[in-house]
Protein backbone atom coordinates (compact mmCIF):
# COMPACT_ATOMS: atom_id res chain seq x y z
CA UNK A 1 0.00 0.00 0.00
CA UNK A 2 1.34 3.67 -0.72
CA UNK A 3 1.99 6.31 2.09
CA UNK A 4 -1.79 7.79 0.54
CA UNK A 5 -3.63 4.56 1.41
CA UNK A 6 -6.39 5.44 3.65
CA UNK A 7 -5.07 3.15 7.21
CA UNK A 8 -6.62 -0.56 7.85
CA UNK A 9 -7.78 1.24 11.50
CA UNK A 10 -9.66 3.68 10.08
CA UNK A 11 -11.63 2.08 7.47
CA UNK A 12 -12.57 -0.75 9.71
CA UNK A 13 -13.86 1.86 12.17
CA UNK A 14 -15.66 3.31 9.38
CA UNK A 15 -17.63 0.15 8.07
CA UNK A 16 -18.23 -0.75 12.39
CA UNK A 17 -20.07 2.76 12.64
CA UNK A 18 -21.90 2.02 9.46
CA UNK A 19 -23.10 -1.65 10.15
CA UNK A 20 -23.75 -1.56 13.88
CA UNK A 21 -26.72 -0.27 13.59
CA UNK A 22 -28.50 -2.16 10.99
CA UNK A 23 -26.87 -5.08 13.40
CA UNK A 24 -28.08 -4.27 16.33
CA UNK A 25 -31.55 -3.89 14.60
CA UNK A 26 -31.06 -7.56 13.31
CA UNK A 27 -30.19 -8.69 16.52
CA UNK A 28 -33.46 -7.27 18.23
CA UNK A 29 -35.64 -8.59 15.45
CA UNK A 30 -33.70 -11.97 15.59
CA UNK A 31 -34.06 -12.46 19.68
CA UNK A 32 -37.81 -11.57 19.14
CA UNK A 33 -38.89 -13.80 16.21
CA UNK A 34 -37.17 -16.56 17.85
CA UNK A 35 -39.24 -16.95 20.48
CA UNK A 36 -42.59 -15.97 18.62
CA UNK A 37 -41.76 -19.30 16.37
CA UNK A 38 -42.61 -21.27 19.43
CA UNK A 39 -46.20 -20.38 18.36
CA UNK A 40 -45.03 -22.71 15.54
CA UNK A 41 -43.87 -25.49 17.64
CA UNK A 42 -47.26 -25.63 19.88
CA UNK A 43 -49.22 -25.80 16.45
CA UNK A 44 -47.35 -28.77 14.86
CA UNK A 45 -44.87 -30.71 18.09
CA UNK A 46 -47.30 -30.22 21.23
CA UNK A 47 -45.26 -33.19 22.63
CA UNK A 48 -42.10 -30.66 22.86
CA UNK A 49 -43.32 -27.55 22.58
CA UNK A 50 -42.10 -26.58 26.52
CA UNK A 51 -38.72 -28.16 26.28
CA UNK A 52 -38.53 -26.06 22.64
CA UNK A 53 -39.84 -22.75 24.23
CA UNK A 54 -37.23 -23.29 27.43
CA UNK A 55 -34.59 -23.45 24.99
CA UNK A 56 -35.89 -20.93 22.85
CA UNK A 57 -36.22 -18.77 26.00
CA UNK A 58 -32.41 -19.29 27.47
CA UNK A 59 -31.00 -18.52 23.17
CA UNK A 60 -32.87 -15.32 23.11
CA UNK A 61 -32.34 -14.12 26.63
CA UNK A 62 -29.32 -14.93 26.82
CA UNK A 63 -28.68 -13.14 23.79
CA UNK A 64 -30.61 -10.31 25.27
CA UNK A 65 -28.23 -9.86 28.02
CA UNK A 66 -25.49 -9.67 26.17
CA UNK A 67 -26.73 -7.29 23.23
CA UNK A 68 -27.82 -5.17 26.32
CA UNK A 69 -24.29 -5.13 28.29
CA UNK A 70 -22.17 -5.49 25.22
CA UNK A 71 -20.49 -1.90 25.72
CA UNK A 72 -19.68 -2.96 29.65
CA UNK A 73 -18.08 -6.53 28.50
CA UNK A 74 -16.46 -4.92 25.42
CA UNK A 75 -18.39 -7.29 23.02
CA UNK A 76 -18.72 -6.10 19.30
CA UNK A 77 -22.12 -6.41 17.83
CA UNK A 78 -20.57 -9.03 15.61
CA UNK A 79 -20.16 -11.04 18.45
CA UNK A 80 -23.48 -10.47 19.47
CA UNK A 81 -24.75 -11.17 16.22
CA UNK A 82 -22.89 -14.37 16.27
CA UNK A 83 -23.77 -15.52 19.69
CA UNK A 84 -27.49 -15.87 18.58
CA UNK A 85 -27.16 -17.05 15.00
CA UNK A 86 -25.16 -19.61 16.66
CA UNK A 87 -27.84 -20.40 19.80
CA UNK A 88 -30.75 -20.39 17.09
CA UNK A 89 -28.56 -22.82 15.02
CA UNK A 90 -27.77 -25.54 17.90
CA UNK A 91 -31.03 -24.71 19.22
CA UNK A 92 -32.55 -26.05 15.58
CA UNK A 93 -30.37 -28.65 15.66
CA UNK A 94 -31.57 -30.27 19.22
CA UNK A 95 -35.14 -29.78 17.70
CA UNK A 96 -34.42 -32.05 14.76
CA UNK A 97 -32.97 -34.52 16.64
CA UNK A 98 -36.17 -35.34 18.40
CA UNK A 99 -38.32 -35.15 15.00
CA UNK A 100 -39.94 -37.56 13.03
CA UNK A 101 -39.37 -37.50 8.94
CA UNK A 102 -42.24 -35.46 8.36
CA UNK A 103 -42.00 -32.92 10.77
CA UNK A 104 -37.76 -32.80 10.29
CA UNK A 105 -38.75 -32.38 6.19
CA UNK A 106 -40.97 -29.30 7.18
CA UNK A 107 -38.47 -28.01 9.82
CA UNK A 108 -35.68 -28.41 7.66
CA UNK A 109 -37.05 -24.92 5.26
CA UNK A 110 -37.14 -23.05 8.46
CA UNK A 111 -33.64 -24.07 8.98
CA UNK A 112 -32.88 -23.41 5.23
CA UNK A 113 -34.47 -19.47 6.11
CA UNK A 114 -32.15 -19.12 9.50
CA UNK A 115 -29.20 -19.76 6.87
CA UNK A 116 -30.48 -17.51 4.02
CA UNK A 117 -31.27 -15.24 6.47
CA UNK A 118 -28.11 -14.80 7.66
CA UNK A 119 -26.38 -14.57 4.55
CA UNK A 120 -28.33 -12.20 3.05
CA UNK A 121 -28.51 -9.55 6.32
CA UNK A 122 -25.04 -10.32 8.66
CA UNK A 123 -21.42 -8.93 7.96
CA UNK A 124 -18.66 -10.57 9.72
CA UNK A 125 -15.52 -12.02 8.59
CA UNK A 126 -14.97 -15.41 7.54
CA UNK A 127 -13.99 -16.87 10.53
CA UNK A 128 -17.18 -16.62 11.79
CA UNK A 129 -18.94 -18.43 9.30
CA UNK A 130 -16.51 -21.35 9.33
CA UNK A 131 -16.94 -21.25 13.43
CA UNK A 132 -21.10 -21.20 13.22
CA UNK A 133 -20.82 -23.91 10.27
CA UNK A 134 -18.71 -26.07 12.04
CA UNK A 135 -20.44 -25.82 15.60
CA UNK A 136 -23.50 -26.47 13.71
CA UNK A 137 -22.37 -29.75 12.37
CA UNK A 138 -20.86 -31.09 15.67
CA UNK A 139 -24.13 -30.15 17.16
CA UNK A 140 -26.59 -32.17 15.10
CA UNK A 141 -23.91 -35.10 15.21
CA UNK A 142 -24.54 -34.44 19.03
CA UNK A 143 -27.93 -34.40 19.48
CA UNK A 144 -28.21 -36.91 16.58
CA UNK A 145 -26.61 -39.42 18.79
CA UNK A 146 -28.32 -38.79 21.89
CA UNK A 147 -31.51 -38.52 20.81
CA UNK A 148 -32.83 -39.14 17.42
CA UNK A 149 -34.98 -42.25 16.52
CA UNK A 150 -33.80 -41.82 12.73
CA UNK A 151 -31.34 -43.79 10.67
CA UNK A 152 -28.71 -41.32 9.22
CA UNK A 153 -29.88 -41.74 5.76
CA UNK A 154 -33.08 -40.82 6.58
CA UNK A 155 -31.53 -37.97 8.47
CA UNK A 156 -29.88 -36.75 5.73
CA UNK A 157 -31.82 -37.13 2.91
CA UNK A 158 -34.96 -35.58 4.63
CA UNK A 159 -32.87 -32.21 4.99
CA UNK A 160 -30.35 -32.63 6.24
CA UNK A 161 -27.96 -32.41 2.94
CA UNK A 162 -29.83 -30.07 1.36
CA UNK A 163 -29.96 -27.89 4.41
CA UNK A 164 -25.99 -28.25 4.67
CA UNK A 165 -25.70 -27.61 1.17
CA UNK A 166 -27.47 -23.99 2.10
CA UNK A 167 -25.49 -23.52 5.33
CA UNK A 168 -21.98 -23.45 2.84
CA UNK A 169 -22.96 -21.77 0.52
CA UNK A 170 -24.27 -18.69 2.72
CA UNK A 171 -20.77 -18.82 3.66
CA UNK A 172 -19.55 -17.68 0.85
CA UNK A 173 -22.27 -15.26 0.39
CA UNK A 174 -21.46 -13.41 3.40
CA UNK A 175 -17.93 -13.34 2.84
CA UNK A 176 -18.65 -11.44 -0.52
CA UNK A 177 -21.24 -9.17 0.79
CA UNK A 178 -18.38 -8.53 3.71
CA UNK A 179 -15.51 -7.63 1.45
CA UNK A 180 -17.85 -6.21 -0.81
CA UNK A 181 -19.33 -3.50 2.19
CA UNK A 182 -15.47 -3.22 3.40
CA UNK A 183 -14.32 -1.92 0.39
CA UNK A 184 -16.33 0.19 -0.49
CA UNK A 185 -16.18 2.12 2.35
CA UNK A 186 -12.59 2.54 1.54
CA UNK A 187 -13.09 3.68 -1.97
CA UNK A 188 -15.66 6.23 -0.33
CA UNK A 189 -13.24 7.52 2.22
CA UNK A 190 -10.69 7.62 -0.76
CA UNK A 191 -12.74 10.02 -3.06
CA UNK A 192 -10.14 13.00 -4.09
CA UNK A 193 -7.04 10.72 -4.03
CA UNK A 194 -4.46 10.96 -6.51
CA UNK A 195 -5.31 9.11 -10.30
CA UNK A 196 -2.70 6.47 -8.93
CA UNK A 197 -4.75 5.60 -6.23
CA UNK A 198 -7.88 5.88 -8.96
CA UNK A 199 -6.24 3.34 -10.66
CA UNK A 200 -5.39 0.79 -7.96
CA UNK A 201 -8.70 1.06 -6.81
CA UNK A 202 -10.32 0.23 -10.16
CA UNK A 203 -7.94 -3.29 -10.28
CA UNK A 204 -9.59 -4.14 -6.87
CA UNK A 205 -13.10 -3.49 -8.46
CA UNK A 206 -11.89 -5.95 -11.51
CA UNK A 207 -10.78 -8.12 -8.73
CA UNK A 208 -13.95 -7.75 -6.51
CA UNK A 209 -16.44 -8.63 -9.76
CA UNK A 210 -14.31 -11.98 -10.24
CA UNK A 211 -14.49 -13.20 -6.82
CA UNK A 212 -18.95 -12.32 -7.10
CA UNK A 213 -18.66 -14.52 -10.24
CA UNK A 214 -16.34 -17.05 -8.71
CA UNK A 215 -19.05 -17.26 -6.18
CA UNK A 216 -22.31 -16.99 -8.56
CA UNK A 217 -20.17 -19.71 -10.52
CA UNK A 218 -19.99 -22.26 -7.34
CA UNK A 219 -23.53 -21.40 -7.00
CA UNK A 220 -24.30 -22.49 -10.36
CA UNK A 221 -22.31 -26.08 -9.58
CA UNK A 222 -25.01 -26.39 -6.95
CA UNK A 223 -28.19 -25.93 -8.83
CA UNK A 224 -26.74 -27.87 -11.44
CA UNK A 225 -26.03 -30.44 -9.24
CA UNK A 226 -29.42 -30.75 -8.41
CA UNK A 227 -30.72 -30.75 -12.01
CA UNK A 228 -30.70 -34.14 -14.17
CA UNK A 229 -28.35 -33.57 -16.74
CA UNK A 230 -29.86 -33.96 -20.38
CA UNK A 231 -28.09 -36.98 -20.84
CA UNK A 232 -29.84 -38.12 -17.42
CA UNK A 233 -33.53 -36.87 -18.84
CA UNK A 234 -33.03 -38.45 -21.95
CA UNK A 235 -32.41 -41.90 -20.83
CA UNK A 236 -36.20 -42.25 -19.68
CA UNK A 237 -37.93 -41.68 -23.37
CA UNK A 238 -37.56 -42.70 -26.45
CA UNK A 239 -36.13 -39.72 -27.83
CA UNK A 240 -35.86 -35.91 -26.40
CA UNK A 241 -34.09 -32.60 -25.78
CA UNK A 242 -33.79 -30.37 -23.47
CA UNK A 243 -32.90 -26.81 -24.37
CA UNK A 244 -31.59 -24.65 -21.69
CA UNK A 245 -30.40 -21.36 -21.32
CA UNK A 246 -30.18 -19.22 -18.73
CA UNK A 247 -29.58 -15.66 -18.73
CA UNK A 248 -27.50 -15.35 -15.98
CA UNK A 249 -24.79 -17.77 -14.62
CA UNK A 250 -27.82 -19.12 -11.89
CA UNK A 251 -31.08 -19.93 -13.61
CA UNK A 252 -34.65 -18.74 -12.50
CA UNK A 253 -36.08 -21.92 -14.89
CA UNK A 254 -35.55 -25.58 -13.89
CA UNK A 255 -36.73 -29.06 -14.65
CA UNK A 256 -37.31 -32.02 -12.92
CA UNK A 257 -37.57 -36.36 -13.42
CA UNK A 258 -38.63 -38.93 -11.18
CA UNK A 259 -39.74 -42.13 -12.65
CA UNK A 260 -42.15 -44.84 -10.41
CA UNK A 261 -42.92 -48.56 -12.03
CA UNK A 262 -44.78 -47.73 -15.25
CA UNK A 263 -45.04 -43.48 -14.17
CA UNK A 264 -42.62 -40.94 -15.95
CA UNK A 265 -43.15 -37.80 -13.31
CA UNK A 266 -41.31 -34.94 -14.65
CA UNK A 267 -41.50 -30.85 -14.28
CA UNK A 268 -40.70 -27.51 -16.75
CA UNK A 269 -40.58 -24.77 -14.24
CA UNK A 270 -39.82 -20.58 -14.89
CA UNK A 271 -39.58 -19.57 -11.40
CA UNK A 272 -40.27 -15.25 -10.33
CA UNK A 273 -37.01 -13.62 -11.45
CA UNK A 274 -33.86 -14.76 -12.56
CA UNK A 275 -30.06 -14.91 -11.01
CA UNK A 276 -29.15 -15.54 -7.73
CA UNK A 277 -33.08 -14.63 -6.55
CA UNK A 278 -34.41 -17.54 -9.51
CA UNK A 279 -31.78 -19.29 -7.97
CA UNK A 280 -32.93 -19.83 -4.52
CA UNK A 281 -36.45 -20.57 -5.82
CA UNK A 282 -35.15 -23.28 -8.05
CA UNK A 283 -33.82 -24.82 -4.98
CA UNK A 284 -37.08 -24.81 -3.00
CA UNK A 285 -39.59 -26.09 -6.13
CA UNK A 286 -36.82 -29.27 -6.26
CA UNK A 287 -37.27 -29.78 -3.21
CA UNK A 288 -41.07 -29.56 -2.90
CA UNK A 289 -41.05 -32.07 -5.74
CA UNK A 290 -39.00 -34.45 -4.13
CA UNK A 291 -41.10 -34.34 -0.98
CA UNK A 292 -44.35 -34.21 -3.07
CA UNK A 293 -43.71 -37.00 -5.19
CA UNK A 294 -40.83 -39.40 -3.69
CA UNK A 295 -41.72 -38.47 0.24
CA UNK A 296 -45.82 -38.31 -0.24
CA UNK A 297 -46.06 -40.21 -3.27
CA UNK A 298 -48.43 -38.02 -4.70
CA UNK A 299 -49.32 -39.33 -8.40
CA UNK A 300 -52.30 -37.17 -9.48
CA UNK A 301 -50.40 -33.27 -11.11
CA UNK A 302 -53.02 -31.19 -10.25
CA UNK A 303 -52.74 -32.04 -6.51
CA UNK A 304 -49.17 -32.26 -6.41
CA UNK A 305 -49.21 -28.30 -7.90
CA UNK A 306 -51.99 -27.61 -5.31
CA UNK A 307 -49.62 -29.03 -2.40
CA UNK A 308 -46.55 -26.58 -4.32
CA UNK A 309 -48.36 -23.88 -4.25
CA UNK A 310 -49.61 -24.54 -0.11
CA UNK A 311 -45.80 -24.75 0.50
CA UNK A 312 -44.57 -22.03 -1.41
CA UNK A 313 -47.23 -19.40 0.13
CA UNK A 314 -46.50 -21.11 3.81
CA UNK A 315 -42.69 -21.34 3.26
CA UNK A 316 -42.37 -17.24 2.21
CA UNK A 317 -45.15 -16.31 4.56
CA UNK A 318 -47.09 -14.95 1.73
CA UNK A 319 -50.85 -13.20 2.80
CA UNK A 320 -51.31 -11.01 0.26
CA UNK A 321 -49.76 -7.52 2.27
CA UNK A 322 -49.37 -4.88 0.23
CA UNK A 323 -45.84 -4.47 -1.08
CA UNK A 324 -45.42 -8.17 -0.12
CA UNK A 325 -42.94 -10.67 -2.37
CA UNK A 326 -45.74 -12.46 -4.86
CA UNK A 327 -42.30 -14.59 -5.89
CA UNK A 328 -43.99 -17.88 -7.10
CA UNK A 329 -43.08 -20.14 -10.31
CA UNK A 330 -45.44 -21.02 -13.31
CA UNK A 331 -44.70 -24.55 -13.72
CA UNK A 332 -46.03 -27.57 -16.14
CA UNK A 333 -46.16 -31.21 -14.07
CA UNK A 334 -46.45 -33.94 -16.66
CA UNK A 335 -47.42 -37.67 -15.74
CA UNK A 336 -46.56 -40.45 -18.11
CA UNK A 337 -48.34 -44.18 -17.79
CA UNK A 338 -46.04 -45.68 -20.30
CA UNK A 339 -48.49 -48.50 -19.90
CA UNK A 340 -51.52 -47.36 -20.81
CA UNK A 341 -49.79 -44.45 -23.71
CA UNK A 342 -51.47 -42.12 -21.62
CA UNK A 343 -50.52 -38.60 -20.45
CA UNK A 344 -51.77 -36.61 -17.08
CA UNK A 345 -51.19 -33.17 -16.97
CA UNK A 346 -51.41 -29.98 -15.09
CA UNK A 347 -50.24 -26.72 -15.62
CA UNK A 348 -49.50 -23.47 -14.01
CA UNK A 349 -50.14 -20.18 -16.99
CA UNK A 350 -47.82 -21.94 -19.44
CA UNK A 351 -49.45 -24.21 -22.19
CA UNK A 352 -48.20 -27.54 -23.40
CA UNK A 353 -48.37 -28.37 -27.07
CA UNK A 354 -48.10 -31.97 -28.52
CA UNK A 355 -47.41 -32.57 -32.72
CA UNK A 356 -48.10 -35.04 -34.63
CA UNK A 357 -46.05 -36.08 -37.42
CA UNK A 358 -47.57 -39.13 -38.52
CA UNK A 359 -49.51 -38.29 -41.70
CA UNK A 360 -50.26 -34.50 -41.88
CA UNK A 361 -48.52 -32.74 -39.37
CA UNK A 362 -50.66 -31.55 -36.70
CA UNK A 363 -49.96 -29.31 -33.57
CA UNK A 364 -52.69 -29.50 -30.38
CA UNK A 365 -52.59 -26.67 -27.96
CA UNK A 366 -53.44 -28.04 -24.32
CA UNK A 367 -54.66 -25.14 -21.98
CA UNK A 368 -53.49 -23.89 -18.69
CA UNK A 369 -54.58 -22.57 -15.85
CA UNK A 370 -54.52 -19.06 -15.94
CA UNK A 371 -53.11 -18.91 -12.04
CA UNK A 372 -49.12 -18.71 -11.05
CA UNK A 373 -48.22 -21.63 -8.41
CA UNK A 374 -47.98 -19.33 -5.17
CA UNK A 375 -50.06 -16.75 -4.05
CA UNK A 376 -52.63 -15.04 -6.33
CA UNK A 377 -55.47 -13.31 -5.53
CA UNK A 378 -58.45 -15.41 -7.23
CA UNK A 379 -56.79 -19.07 -6.78
CA UNK A 380 -58.48 -22.11 -7.50
CA UNK A 381 -57.38 -25.70 -7.51
CA UNK A 382 -55.06 -26.57 -10.21
CA UNK A 383 -57.51 -28.90 -12.93
CA UNK A 384 -55.94 -32.46 -13.36
CA UNK A 385 -56.16 -33.52 -17.52
CA UNK A 386 -55.82 -36.96 -19.16
CA UNK A 387 -54.90 -37.19 -23.22
CA UNK A 388 -54.05 -40.54 -24.77
CA UNK A 389 -51.32 -40.34 -26.32
CA UNK A 390 -51.01 -41.86 -30.39
CA UNK A 391 -47.98 -43.10 -32.38
CA UNK A 392 -46.04 -40.07 -33.69
CA UNK A 393 -47.05 -37.68 -30.77
CA UNK A 394 -44.13 -35.33 -29.24
CA UNK A 395 -45.05 -33.52 -26.44
CA UNK A 396 -43.04 -29.51 -25.66
CA UNK A 397 -43.19 -28.37 -22.38
CA UNK A 398 -41.48 -24.71 -22.24
CA UNK A 399 -41.04 -21.51 -20.07
CA UNK A 400 -42.28 -18.28 -21.76
CA UNK A 401 -38.45 -17.05 -22.76
CA UNK A 402 -38.41 -18.28 -25.90
CA UNK A 403 -41.45 -16.77 -27.41
CA UNK A 404 -40.57 -13.03 -24.89
CA UNK A 405 -37.11 -12.78 -26.48
CA UNK A 406 -36.71 -9.58 -28.22
CA UNK A 407 -35.19 -9.52 -31.76
CA UNK A 408 -36.10 -9.35 -35.52
CA UNK A 409 -36.37 -6.64 -37.51
CA UNK A 410 -38.07 -4.18 -35.01
CA UNK A 411 -36.81 -5.82 -31.97
CA UNK A 412 -39.92 -7.00 -31.78
CA UNK A 413 -40.82 -10.07 -29.61
CA UNK A 414 -40.82 -13.38 -30.72
CA UNK A 415 -44.02 -14.38 -29.95
CA UNK A 416 -45.96 -17.55 -29.09
CA UNK A 417 -47.04 -17.68 -33.00
CA UNK A 418 -43.65 -18.03 -34.62
CA UNK A 419 -42.58 -20.54 -31.81
CA UNK A 420 -45.24 -23.14 -32.70
CA UNK A 421 -44.53 -22.27 -36.64
CA UNK A 422 -40.90 -22.80 -35.93
CA UNK A 423 -41.71 -26.48 -33.79
CA UNK A 424 -44.11 -27.41 -36.37
CA UNK A 425 -41.67 -26.93 -39.29
CA UNK A 426 -39.06 -28.78 -37.99
CA UNK A 427 -41.37 -31.91 -35.71
CA UNK A 428 -40.47 -34.46 -38.04
CA UNK A 429 -36.26 -34.25 -37.72
CA UNK A 430 -35.00 -36.04 -34.64
CA UNK A 431 -34.42 -34.32 -31.26
CA UNK A 432 -31.04 -33.21 -31.72
CA UNK A 433 -31.83 -31.81 -35.00
CA UNK A 434 -34.99 -29.70 -33.79
CA UNK A 435 -32.75 -28.50 -30.91
CA UNK A 436 -29.95 -26.82 -32.89
CA UNK A 437 -32.84 -25.47 -35.12
CA UNK A 438 -34.22 -24.37 -32.28
CA UNK A 439 -31.22 -22.34 -30.93
CA UNK A 440 -30.16 -21.11 -34.21
CA UNK A 441 -33.74 -19.89 -34.80
CA UNK A 442 -33.38 -17.61 -31.65
CA UNK A 443 -29.80 -16.46 -31.97
CA UNK A 444 -30.70 -15.43 -34.96
CA UNK A 445 -33.74 -13.55 -33.90
CA UNK A 446 -31.75 -12.14 -30.65
CA UNK A 447 -29.20 -10.67 -32.85
CA UNK A 448 -27.02 -8.08 -31.13
CA UNK A 449 -30.02 -7.58 -28.26
CA UNK A 450 -29.30 -9.27 -24.67
CA UNK A 451 -31.43 -12.25 -23.73
CA UNK A 452 -34.09 -10.79 -21.68
CA UNK A 453 -34.95 -13.97 -19.23
CA UNK A 454 -34.39 -17.94 -18.75
CA UNK A 455 -35.13 -20.16 -22.15
CA UNK A 456 -36.36 -23.62 -21.56
CA UNK A 457 -38.04 -25.57 -24.04
CA UNK A 458 -38.33 -29.97 -23.26
CA UNK A 459 -39.47 -31.94 -26.65
CA UNK A 460 -40.36 -35.76 -25.76
CA UNK A 461 -41.36 -38.71 -27.18
CA UNK A 462 -42.55 -41.74 -25.42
Amino acid sequence: MQETAIPESLVKQEFYNKTEKFHVMACWIGIALNLVWFLGDFLSIKDYWVPFFVFRLCVSGASLLILLLRRQLKISIYSCMFILVLGISIQNAYMWSVMDIPHLQKHAFAYMVLFIGVGMLVLWEMRLSWILLTATIIANIIFYKINSPLTVEEFITNGGLLTFTVAFFCVFLIRTRYRLTYNEIRSRLELGRSKEIIEQKHEEVVHQKKEITDSINYARSIQRSLIPSEEQFGAYFKDSFVLFKPKDIVSGDFYWMHEKNDMLYYATADCTGHGVPGGFMTMLGLSFLDEIVEAKKVTDPGVILNLMRDKIIGTLRQNGNFGESKDGMDITICVINKAKKELYYSSANNPLYIINTLGDTVLSIYKADKQPCGFYHDYKPFTSHIVTLEPGDKIYTFSDGFPDQFGGPGGKKFMHKQFKETLLKNADLPFTEQKKLLNSSLIEWQGALDQVDDILVIGVEV
